[in-house]
């Protein structure tokens, strides 16, 4: 093996090294951030206590998988909102390219612009050799706290289970 083969070896080994994102569990705490949405005003997760919240993280605005998943959550917001959740789509985009794909798919929710990769990488979202968002969707409940943890998610159903997720969830709750 070249040396320039085991330096490639041992930067991926690094780079697959555990995180803070790791020890992300359901129960845990969610990491608390503030960010700008597509309108370029502040999103604070703080301000979401006493609200169920749905962060899914997406690879790039307007690529064929995101806007599968954007829109199949743009066509099923009423059925989450009605179970008491929003929805927010976060990528390492900037404002300008989360606006342009919020307006051109006409999403009905909110989308974080992540361009630094700072509150990805905090969820462990982000592939650590490029900058790019994994597919991952987290469900936090309104005490803050991650309720379920979903990774490699597919695009056309992510919305669906979502829902049917927070439902049970809700249900869970409701009982103890």
């Amino acid at each position: 093996m070249s040396l320039l083969k085991k330096i490639t070896a041992l930067s991926m080994i690094a780079l697959s090294l555990p995180t803070f994102a790791d020890k992300l569990k359901i129960e845990s705490p969610a990491p608390l951030f503030k960010i700008k949405t597509h309108e370029g005003k502040i999103f604070d997760l703080a301000e979401r206590k006493d609200k169920w919240t749905v962060l899914y993280f997406y690879p790039k605005a307007d690529t064929p998988g995101c806007t599968t998943q954007a829109c199949a959550f743009r066509d099923s917001i009423n059925v989450i909102r009605e179970q008491g959740a929003d929805v927010f789509g976060v990528s390492v985009d900037t404002i300008d390219d989360q606006a342009k794909f919020h307006k051109k798919h006409h999403l009905n929710f909110v989308l974080l612009a992540d361009a630094d990769g700072a509150v990805t990488e905090l969820y462990g979202s982000k592939m650590m050799a490029i900058k790019i968002s994994k597919r991952w969707t987290y469900i936090i409940d309104p005490d803050l706290k991650i309720r379920a943890i979903e990774k490699d998610v597919d695009p056309a159903k992510d919305a669906e289970n979502v829902a049917a997720q927070i439902k049970q969830l809700k249900l869970a709750t409701d009982k103890t």
